[in-house]
């Protein structure tokens, strides 16, 4: 089956163009988890916020996107778990499942989950539907993450939103509007291949 005919099926993500084994799959839920923990150590701190601005969030939208859901789930899973077991590749280098900011891991799987799923239905195809998916995503993110906030430093959800949301929002619009044109333009490219 030639490229151009996977590209456009229905209910395919762009890792379904990579021939099917499970050897494949388990190298992209393992580049997952590592592009993952590569991108959080870009990480631009916040004053008045224990929760830097990192890379992370635009990575696990992106795995789940090009993934799909399951495998993005998994990658986004193994992540947190390594994560959580002491591997420095949480923000900042820091590995745990007790800090402020563990919640929004735990949101990108939810947000993986989605997005992955709009992705078969063809969300990462066009600039709008990008959009769409990449701003539920990251508010699924900021759903988990905020009250996790909140309740892991005893700050009120006010304070949480202050801290933990508001200061993000412009860099979420960055990375939603770099993911828009990422996306579609993959698949435009590979469509004429």
């Amino acid at each position: 089956m030639s490229t151009a005919s996977v590209s456009f099926r229905p209910g395919a993500v762009l890792a379904d163009l990579l021939p099917a084994s499970r050897v494949r799959d388990i190298a992209l839920v393992v580049g997952g988890a590592a592009l993952t923990g590569l991108a959080a150590q870009i990480a631009v701190p916040v004053p008045g916020s224990p929760v830097p601005v990192t890379g992370q969030t635009f990575a696990a939208l992106l795995v789940a996107a090009a993934f799909g859901a399951r495998r993005g789930f998994l990658s986004l899973a193994l992540y947190a778990l390594v994560g959580a077991a002491g591997v420095p590749w949480f923000a900042n280098g820091t590995s745990g499942a007790g800090g402020a900011s563990f919640g929004y891991v735990l949101g990108m799987l939810l947000a993986a989950t989605v997005v992955g799923a709009l992705a078969r239905r063809g969300a990462d195809r066009s600039v709008l539907r990008t959009a769409g998916a990449m701003v539920l995503g990251s508010a699924l993110i900021y759903a988990v993450g905020v009250p996790y906030l909140a309740l892991s430093t005893g700050m009120s959800f006010g304070a949480a939103v202050a801290a933990g949301l508001t200061p993000f929002l412009i860099g979420d619009a960055l990375k939603a509007a770099l993911a828009m044109g990422l996306l579609p333009a993959t698949w435009k490219l590979l469509g004429r291949a």
